[in-house]
């Protein structure tokens, strides 16, 4: 049974949070016990437990397994309209869709009422962290952008929705109007008019992803003037047409505002858009955005437009099960770790070595289960890719995130979130990780900076078109300055390119290095300006959820790498061998 309190009364929610910090080991076992005696019944655990709920028999029985491993199981109840009970003795109410982008393919996740109870668990404590250390967030609005896709219902009759709109659609009452509009452009447009009028009276703005705040603030940049004319006029424009965003706006655009107007030109019209969020919302305090993991890539492009406001990443959540709160939001966004709330799940972790492939460890390995630990035996330094069993119906499942462990809340462990358990590219035995990308990309712009550039997006994917194959990374740069944008030096990007292939690993340098390479000099394609914004629509236009994009590190649809070399500007090579001893 949870513990309920007003997530306003701090001490209250303070009190809950040192509790069970301080009771972590024996609040996990008792996680665990309850879910076996719950679900043994099921068809799923009864094929490896006979029905028992021993906790023993469960680590020695229960495999670890992929999101595929469970597939078969999760289409009997959503496509063929199977009971529940093949995975849990809880009623699922809905599934729970994965973004698809940032791992593969999407992910369909049970989700039953007692799992949003866990939930609403989990953000009155968030909830209470804010209050103690966000300060002021009372003395004005929150402009917070939520988008949302229309349902989907699956064949067995279940609703198919993103984390996000099933927390928004599951408490209406609580919501503006204008986030139940499921035009994308119509509501992204209504809420940033919403927020303009009352520009006076925002203290905080947010969005659930990094990067779907740098679009938000791109689309801003395309729109400003349209938005400015309707504040001047005090009439929304035509093509805004649907009802729950013409009665939104209309109760806040009520009239004329010329001198609103004329403020918003005058900051928008600057030479730079450096520091736009606080110039246009003067009174905000914080910015809130997930920027760990893959979205650290955003934090300069967040620091330059918004003026280096504090970023507050509050918590790690995901559709299976929300996991950790960010104790200090105030914290650098390159240090943010996140303490796991020991009753949301039962956790275990595979450790990782330095030097190990996280890739390496199957799920089809039958010793995998040796060399697990739980969550009172994790080591300060160490990597662990995370392995979660729920009340939904996931057992001993691979999140596919690498986590590292940087301290203890009580006895509780922080750990702070590394990679995804994905390879972004490969080319014959290279297998070049999302984290090991991000780091030598993030090198290689060392170059740029000083020249006034920061890296808006990139992506990229495996050439092997010709013999031998080559590294291709697609890249959107941004002008610090609002001048035009400058010939690429191009003695500098091959330097780029060089820099990237000096910072893979030594498997890759190895196969550059051989006398018949294997693989062949890296490339980076620079795009026009707006382009991963093109890239996004194509995305969610396929039914990706704005709020859940994450732009893909490695592309495999052909149509998105269409999309990307029809905008490309310029084409640079390595010209150097990367050296195998740095």
């Amino acid at each position: 049974m949870l513990p309920t309190f007003d997530p306003r009364d701090t001490e209250a929610g303070s009190r809950i949070l040192e509790d069970i910090s301080s009771n972590a080991g024996h609040i996990q076992e008792q996680v665990l016990e309850e879910i076996l005696t719950k679900n043994a019944s099921t068809d799923y655990l009864k094929s490896f437990l006979n029905g028992h709920s021993d906790k023993g028999l469960f680590k020695n029985k229960v495999p670890v397994v992929d999101y595929e491993d469970i597939k078969i199981y999760i289409d009997r109840i959503a496509v063929d309209g199977e009971p529940s009970r093949i995975l849990t003795n809880e009623s699922i109410t809905e599934l729970l869709i994965s973004s698809g982008t940032s791992g593969g393919k999407q992910k369909w996740i049970p989700k039953t009422a007692e799992e949003g109870e866990r939930r609403a668990f989990f953000f009155c404590l968030l909830a209470t962290v804010q209050n103690r250390y966000l300060h002021g967030l009372n003395d004005g609005k929150a402009l917070f952008f939520v988008l949302i896709n229309p349902d989907i219902h699956t064949p067995g009759g279940l609703v198919l929705r993103t984390t996000t709109a099933s927390e928004i659609k599951n408490r209406k009452d609580r919501y503006p109007e204008v986030i139940f509009c499921e035009d994308t452009n119509q509501s992204l447009y209504s809420q940033l008019l919403c927020g303009l009028v009352q520009r006076d009276a925002i203290v905080s703005i947010g969005t659930f992803f990094a990067s779907g705040l740098q679009r938000i603030i791109k689309f801003f940049e395309e729109h400003w003037q349209e938005m400015s004319s309707n504040i001047r006029t005090g009439q929304m424009s035509d093509w805004i047409t649907d009802p729950k965003c013409k009665r939104t706006v209309s109760l806040i655009l009520s009239k004329q505002m010329p001198d609103l107007a004329d403020s918003i030109d005058l900051v928008c019209q600057e030479k730079s858009w450096e520091g736009i969020i606080k110039k246009i919302w003067p009174r905000t305090k914080y910015v809130q955005a997930i920027i760990t993991g893959s979205m650290a890539q955003y934090i300069p492009a967040l620091e330059f437009y918004t003026g280096r406001l504090p970023v507050v990443s509050p918590a790690y959540v995901s559709s299976e099960a929300c996991f950790g709160i960010n104790l200090k939001p105030l914290c650098s966004p390159y240090d943010v770790s996140y303490t796991i709330i020991p009753n949301m799940a039962y956790y275990e972790f595979i450790p990782i070595g330095n030097h190990q492939d996280p890739n390496c460890t199957n799920s089809k390995d039958a010793h995998l289960k040796d060399h697990i630990v739980d969550l009172a035996n994790v080591k300060i330094g160490q990597h662990y890719e995370l392995v979660v069993t729920t009340c939904t119906g996931l057992y001993r499942y691979r999140m596919g995130d690498v986590l590292l462990v940087t301290g203890f809340h009580n006895i509780t462990p922080q750990f702070k979130f590394v990679q995804r358990r994905n390879v972004v590219l490969s080319i014959d035995t290279d297998k070049t990780t999302e984290q090991d990308l991000q780091n030598a990309v993030t090198i290689a712009m060392h170059i740029l900076e000083p020249l006034g550039f920061f890296l808006l997006d990139y992506s990229s994917y495996a050439d092997t078109s010709s013999i031998p194959g080559h590294y291709v990374l697609f890249w959107e740069l941004q002008l610090r300055s609002n001048d035009d944008f400058p010939v690429l030096d191009q003695v500098k990007m091959e330097k780029c390119c060089s820099l990237v292939e000096q910072s893979l690993d030594l498997q890759y340098k190895m196969l550059r290095n051989r006398s018949i390479s294997t693989i062949g000099p890296l490339e980076i394609r620079v795009v026009k300006q707006g382009t991963f914004n093109v890239l996004m629509d194509f995305y969610v236009s396929r039914g990706t959820s704005l709020n859940q994009y994450k732009t893909p590190k490695n592309i495999k649809s052909e149509k998105a790498i269409e999309i990307l070399d029809s905008r490309v500007v310029g084409k640079f090579y390595s010209t150097e061998v990367p050296n195998q001893d740095s």
